[in-house]
C-alpha cells in the first residue's frame, strides 16, 4: 500500500470513467487473468499425466504444511540428504551384507539392515567399515508376526517420511532336520521366516513405497523356477491343502504332506515367486512399483548350508548321458543351431557361486537400470557365462575395472515362468488369512476428472443398446435340443436406452459440446448442397460395360458349377449305394 497508495476507490473511479490504470499502480502491475486464460492454464496442468498422480495426493497438507510434517522432512535431509532408502533382512551375513557392503559402496543409498542379532550386525558393520551415518541396523525377529508389525512400525519412525526406495526380502533359514521346528506363531520356522513374514512385511511397507521415485521390491527366490527335472526334491505345493488348514503345527507343509526340510525350503521359494507375479499383476500400474524375483545362484560358502544337507539331491546325470548331449549339441552347431545352448544348462549341473557373487547379484536387481522393471531375473552360468563377459569386456576398451564390472553385470537375463494364475492369487488369499495381512484394494487407479466420469456413462449406455440391437438377430435354445431366432422383445431394449439416454446424459452432454464448441455448423445438421451433373456419354457406357461383364461372369459360374454338380452325380451313380 505505501509503494501504490492509489485507494481501491479511486481505481473503480478511473474505470468507471474509462481511464486506463496509472503506471506503477497496483491495477497496472497486476491485471486480471481473463476466464480464457485461466481455462488454458487448467488444461496444461491436466495435460500432463503425472498431474493424475499429484492430484492423489494433493489435499490441505500440501498447501499448508504441518509443522511437524516440515521437521521431519528438514530431519531427513539432515540424516539422508538426497540418499535412496534401501531396506534389507538378513543384512548381517552372507548375500545380505555383502549386498548392504555394496549399495553403501555407491555412496547413492542410505541402508536398514533388518537382522535379528544386532550386535551381530554391528560388529559386521564394524568389520566392513560401514559408513555410520548411511547405515542404520534395526532389529526384527522374521519368526514372529508381531515382531516384523513392530519393526515396521520402528522403520515408519526411523525413514522421517521419507518414502522406501527398496525393499529387499533376502533373509531365509534351512531346516533339513527330520522333524519340523516351529515359530512363535505355530508355523513351520521355514515357510514364516522365508516366506510368511516377507508376506506381512511387503503389505505393511508398501503403501509408503508409492511416492518413491522409482520403488523396487526384490524377493531373493531360489531355483526353482530354473532347475531340472532332475534335481530333487521338487518344489510343489500341490492344492494348497496345508495353508489352506492353517499352516500350523502339526501342519508343517504348503502342500499338506509330511515334512521335507529341502523340500519346505524350495516351496517357500516358489511361493516368494509367486508373491511377486501377484504383487506385480494387482499394484504395478497403480503404484509404479517393480516387483523382482532374483535367484543370485547356489551359494557354495552360504553359512546357512554350513554342516547341512545339500538342497540338490540328485542335481548331476551320469557322465556319458552329458557326452551324448554335448555330442548331440556339436552336431546342431555345424548347421547353425545351438549356439547359446549348452550340455551344463541342460543336464542340471549348475555351477556354484561364491558369497560375494551373489551378494553383487542383489545390488545388480537394486540398481542396474535394467532392473527397474518387474521380473524374474536369474544369471548364466557357465560357457554361456564366459561368452556374455567377453562380449561385454570387448566394449569397454581395455579398462580393466570397467571390464570386470561389465564382466559381472552382462550375464543377467529374465526368465519367463509359467505359474498358475488361479494358483497365485489363490496363495495370495490364504496367506492374508494366516498372516492377516491386509492390503489396498487391487484396482488401478480413477481419474477424478467428472468430465471422464460422464464420457464413460454415456459410452456404456450406447453400448448396451447396440449389444440389445444386435441381440434381436442372435439365436436362443427353443428346449428341444433345436434354436430359435431371439425373441424380438428384446430390441425394445434398444429404444428405451436411447429414449434415456437421450433425455439425461445426453442432454448434458450436448449442453457441455455448445458451452466448449459453441453452436453446431448449419451444414453439419441440414448437409451441403453440391449440384449433380449429369453422366456423360462414356461414363454410361462404360458403366453399362461393367455390367455387362458381371451378369457374364454369374453365367460362366453357374454353367461351371451345374456341370460339376452333373459330374458328382454320375460318379456317385456309378459306385452304386
Amino acid at each position: 500500500h505505501a509503494a501504490h497508495p492509489e485507494s481501491s476507490a479511486e481505481l473503480f473511479a478511473r474505470h468507471s470513467a474509462g481511464q486506463t490504470p496509472t503506471p506503477g499502480s497496483a491495477a497496472f502491475l497486476r491485471p486480471p487473468l481473463c476466464t480464457a486464460m485461466r481455462r488454458v492454464l487448467l488444461l496444461v496442468l491436466l495435460a500432463d499425466a503425472a498431474a493424475f498422480k499429484f492430484l492423489t495426493d494433493f489435499g490441505p497438507a500440501k498447501l499448508i504444511p504441518r509443522p511437524s510434517a516440515m521437521l521431519k522432512r528438514r530431519r531427513a535431509t539432515k540424516k539422508f540428504g538426497d540418499k535412496k532408502l534401501a531396506v534389507i533382512t538378513g543384512a548381517s551375513s552372507g548375500a545380505g551384507l555383502e549386498a548392504a557392503a555394496n549399495l553403501l559402496r555407491t555412496g547413492e543409498y542410505h541402508v536398514f539392515g533388518a537382522v535379528r542379532d544386532l550386535d551381530k550386525m554391528r560388529d559386521a558393520a564394524l568389520d566392513r567399515d560401514f559408513p555410520a551415518d548411511d547405515f542404520t541396523p534395526l532389529q526384527v525377529e522374521l519368526g514372529s508376526f508381531a515382531s516384523v508389525r513392530a519393526f515396521c512400525k520402528e522403520m515408519e519412525r526411523s525413514k522421517l517420511n521419507r518414502p522406501i526406495d527398496r525393499l529387499i526380502c533376502n533373509a531365509a533359514v534351512y531346516q533339513p532336520g527330520e522333524a519340523p521346528a516351529w515359530s512363535a506363531d505355530g508355523h513351520e520356522m521355514t515357510l514364516q521366516v522365508n516366506y510368511l513374514s516377507h508376506f506381512l512385511m511387503a503389505s505393511l511397507l508398501l503403501p509408503g513405497m508409492a511416492k518413491s521415485a522409482d520403488p523396487r521390491v526384490i524377493l531373493a527366490g531360489g531355483a526353482s523356477a530354473e532347475e531340472s527335472v532332475e534335481v530333487y526334491p521338487r518344489a510343489d505345493l500341490g492344492a494348497l491343502q496345508g495353508l489352506k488348514l492353517g499352516a500350523k503345527n502339526p501342519i508343517s507343509m504348503v502342500d499338506g504332506y509330511n515334512f521335507d526340510g529341502a523340500k519346505a525350503y524350495k516351496d517357500s521359494k516358489l511361493c516368494l515367486a509367486m508373491l511377486s507375479h501377484t504383487l506385480h499383476q494387482n499394484y504395478h500400474k497403480q503404484t509404479g512399483i517393480a516387483f523382482s524375483t532374483v535367484y543370485p545362484g547356489a551359494i557354495a560358502d552360504s553359512a546357512m548350508l554350513a554342516g547341512k544337507p545339500p538342497l540338490a539331491t540328485s542335481a548331476k546325470l551320469p557322465s556319458f548321458v552329458k557326452a551324448m548331449v554335448e555330442f548331440e549339441l556339436n552336431a546342431m552347431r555345424r548347421i547353425g543351431f545351438g549356439q547359446d545352448m549348452h550340455a551344463d544348462g541342460l543336464t542340471g549341473e549348475a555351477e556354484a557361486v561364491s558369497t560375494a557373487q551373489a551378494g553383487g547379484r542383489l545390488l545388480q536387481a537394486a540398481h542396474d537400470v535394467r532392473c527397474s522393471k518387474s521380473g524374474h531375473w536369474a544369471w548364466k552360468e557357465g560357457d554361456a557365462a564366459a561368452e556374455a563377459a567377453a562380449a561385454a569386456v570387448a566394449i569397454t576398451g581395455g579398462d580393466a575395472g570397467a571390464d570386470r564390472a561389465r564382466a559381472q553385470w552382462a550375464s543377467i537375463y529374465e526368465v519367463e515362468p509359467s505359474f498358475d494364475l488361479e494358483m497365485s492369487q489363490e496363495l495370495w488369499r490364504h496367506s492374508s488369512r494366516v498372516t492377516g495381512a491386509s492390503w489396498a484394494p487391487a484396482n488401478q487407479p480413477k481419474s477424478p476428472c467428472p468430465t471422464l466420469v460422464v464420457v464413460g456413462a454415456i459410452t456404456k449406455a450406447n453400448n448396451a443398446k447396440e449389444d440389445a440391437k444386435r441381440t434381436l438377430e442372435g439365436l436362443e435354445e427353443d428346449g428341444k435340443g433345436g434354436f430359435k431366432v431371439r425373441a424380438a422383445v428384446i430390441g425394445g431394449t434398444g429404444t428405451v436406452v436411447d429414449a434415456v439416454v437421450g433425455n439425461t446424459l445426453g442432454r448434458v452432454g450436448k449442453l457441455a459440446q455448445e458451452a466448449v464448441l459453441g453452436a453446431v455448423p448449419v451444414e453439419a445438421i441440414e448437409g451441403s448442397f453440391q449440384e449433380t451433373k449429369e453422366r456423360g456419354a462414356a461414363e454410361a457406357g462404360a458403366a453399362a460395360g461393367a455390367a455387362t461383364l458381371d451378369e457374364l461372369g454369374h453365367k460362366i459360374e453357374d454353367t461351371l458349377l451345374a456341370g460339376e454338380l452333373q459330374a458328382r452325380a454320375e460318379l456317385a451313380s456309378k459306385r452304386g449305394p
